[in-house]
C-alpha cells in the first residue's frame, strides 16, 4: 500500500471530534484526490504533513522544539519522506529526529488536523495530521541543531511563548487523549 493509500484509509476512517475538524478531514481527502503529489513538498497547492505532540506517560508534560526559522515553540513534525509508509510513521520519525527520544509509543489515530500557511515553495499550506505519542518515563532529550534552536519539556497547560493556537490546541487534545487511556 502506498503512503497516499494509507493516508486516504486513515483519514476516511477517522471520526472527527467536531464539525470544524470534519470539514478539514473532507478537505484533506479532496486534496489527496486532486493532487497526486499531495504528500510531497512539490505540491505547491499545499501538502499533507504529519506532526506529533510528544507527552510524558502522565500526559502532563510535553516536548516542544524552538523552530529555527519560524522562531516559535512547536510540536515535532514535518514533511513526509519517500520511505514513510504511513502518516503516523512520518510523525514518529520526525518526533524521534527532533527530540532525540527513542521508544516513543503512539496513541492510535490522529488527535486533530490543522491547516496553516507556511513559507514552503514560496508560500503554500501545510495540511497537518497531528498525533499524540508517549515518551518513556524519564526520557532525556537530545537537541539536533539542524532540527531545532532549542528543545524542552514543558507543562501542557503552560506552554512557553512564543507559540501558536494550533500548538496549544494540539497539546490540550493530546493530553486529554493520553489521560483517558486505560492503565
Amino acid at each position: 500500500m502506498s503512503l497516499a493509500d494509507a493516508a486516504r484509509a486513515e483519514l476516511s476512517s477517522w471520526s472527527a471530534p467536531d464539525a470544524g475538524q470534519e470539514r478539514l478531514r473532507r478537505a484533506y481527502l479532496e486534496h489527496l484526490g486532486a493532487h497526486p503529489d499531495a504528500l510531497h513538498r512539490s505540491c505547491t497547492a499545499g501538502h499533507i504533513t504529519a506532526s506529533a505532540a510528544v507527552l510524558d506517560p502522565s500526559g502532563t508534560k510535553g516536548v516542544l522544539t524552538l523552530h529555527g526559522r519560524i522562531g516559535l515553540w512547536l510540536q515535532t513534525g514535518g514533511h513526509c519522506e519517500d520511505g514513510d509508509a504511513t502518516l503516523l510513521g512520518a510523525a514518529l520519525r520526525e518526533a524521534e529526529e527532533e527530540s532525540g527520544v527513542t521508544g516513543l509509543r503512539p496513541v492510535p489515530g490522529p488527535v486533530r488536523l490543522d491547516r496553516h500557511r507556511v513559507p514552503c515553495a514560496g508560500g503554500t499550506w501545510h495540511l497537518d495530521v497531528q498525533y499524540a505519542v508517549i515518551a518513556p518515563d524519564g526520557a532525556a532529550l537530545s537537541i539536533d541543531p539542524d532540527e531545532s534552536a532549542d528543545l524542552g519539556w514543558f507543562p501542557v497547560d503552560d506552554l512557553p511563548e512564543p507559540t501558536d493556537d494550533a500548538c496549544r490546541a494540539l497539546f490540550a487534545a493530546a493530553a486529554e487523549r493520553v489521560r483517558s487511556l486505560p492503565g
